[in-house]
């Protein structure tokens, strides 16, 4: 597919993140105002909830699915109603329009510079999935050695535990030190103290937008999924290290997690699927590809300490995934677990083969053995307080780019103490 040409100028540059073949989903505010809900395109947002209430689009002809400061209520209309009201939003902004239309969307817009971007859904509840292969066998490789890298699940299922959805903050919310219980190898018993190891983990999250509460399919599950986000699981990998075995991650996990603002729509990112890699071991008939699961999307991490400016310390691409993300939300709902709309499931670090393409500090710093020197010449292993960390992610296409706006996040200091109010 080529760039789909809009009456917005700066929607049609190659470079733009957010052209007519894009029209990603948010929320946005101006100044003390409401919160409404919008899509982007070019340099400009147009207020869909403000469409809505006119009726020149609506997406469902009965009843207001916008008026909510989020997107789940739109998202339970399903595939078709989603497909039908992006065909018309197309239409409405491509280079063709008529006047009237031009005008009525030109009056319902405003500068993509002049809004604060919020959560574009409420998040039901939240899965994060273990699901990178170079990832795993990099960690394994760290702490139980190469032979004994993969448990020996992992090439039969994609592994997840549930995390906290209350921590789920957008793109641009400073992100606090925690604190937690350390255990020094030094030492017969833990310490409670400010996290020393804070890392990030390079993902994707998926939006699941529809209800079930029977096992699916992955062609069912793909169906169910809403859009795609970018999506940095922090992680206190000191904390970690003492509470993992034998449940996994708990505290370590639930400081927060960020998402990128702009949910971009399954629809746009079609062009883009590609194949999962090769297996050692037939996935059981509930979880076998259904055709090509994965995207082609460009990812990288920038971090910036205080001050200076941001160095790329990462780049990779969501094909590195070994699982899809429907295969992830299959294998969620195997056991009859209800599935509703605004869940999210995060991929699961996404690292390539090479040092370069390691999506976590833990993996580039090798467990801190190894640091990073930065442009500024200073070195981290892992996240100093006032580094803010940056992922970018695009899809690149035949004269377009599909974009999902910048997801970022500010480490600040630990308190001093915790307890004190």
């Amino acid at each position: 597919m080529s760039l789909l040409k809009s009456w917005i100028a700066s929607a049609n540059d190659a470079a733009c993140p957010f052209p007519l073949n894009n029209l990603p989903y948010g929320v946005f505010s101006v100044g003390d105002g409401e919160l409404r809900c919008g899509t982007a395109i070019g340099d400009r947002i147009i207020d869909l909830t403000g469409l809505e209430e006119i009726s020149t689009l609506r997406a469902d002809p009965d009843a207001d699915v916008l008026d909510a400061p989020y997107w789940n209520d739109f998202m339970e209309l399903g595939p078709e109603a989603w497909a039908t009201y992006r065909a018309k939003l197309q239409k409405m902004l491509s280079a063709d329009a008529p006047e009237d239309v031009q005008e009525a969307l030109t009056y319902f817009s405003l500068p993509l510079a002049d809004a604060t971007l919020h959560m574009p859904m409420a998040v039901s509840e939240y899965t994060d999935f273990y699901a990178g292969r170079h990832h795993a066998t990099n960690v394994g490789t760290m702490f139980r050695g190469a032979e004994n890298a993969l448990p020996p699940n992992w090439l039969h299922i994609p592994i997840g535990y549930n995390g906290r959805a209350s921590s789920v903050v957008v793109s641009g919310t400073d992100v606090r030190r925690p604190w937690g219980q350390l255990k020094s190898p030094d030492h017969d018993t833990p310490a409670f103290l400010p996290c020393r190891r804070f890392d990030i983990e390079l993902e994707m999250g998926a939006i699941v937008g529809q209800f079930s509460d029977h096992p699916v399919t992955v062609q069912e599950a793909d169906d169910m999924i809403f859009g795609y986000v970018l999506l940095n699981d922090w992680s206190a990998r000191d904390i970690q290290a003492w509470e993992y075995q034998p449940l996994g991650p708990f505290q370590a996990k639930a400081t927060a997690t960020s998402i990128s603002p702009w949910i971009v729509t399954k629809a746009a990112l079609e062009p883009f699927r590609t194949d999962t890699p090769e297996r050692e071991f037939e996935l059981l008939d509930h979880l076998k590809d259904v055709g090509p699961m994965l995207y082609d999307i460009d990812l990288s991490v920038s971090m910036a300490p205080e001050g200076t400016e941001a160095t790329e310390i990462a780049r990779t691409n969501y094909s590195q995934m070994y699982y899809s993300a429907a295969q992830q939300l299959a294998h969620h709902s195997t056991s009859g677990c209800p599935m509703n709309a605004g869940d999210l499931l995060g991929s699961g670090t996404i690292s390539g083969p090479t040092k370069p393409e390691r999506g976590s500090l833990l993996e580039l710093s090798w467990g801190g053995k190894e640091p990073l020197t930065l442009d500024s010449g200073e070195t981290r292993t892992f996240i100093e307080d006032g580094d803010t960390l940056t992922l970018h992610g695009a899809a690149k296409g035949d004269g377009y780019t599909i974009g999902f706006g910048d997801c970022t996040g500010t480490l600040l200091p630990a308190l001093s103490d915790p307890f004190e109010r």
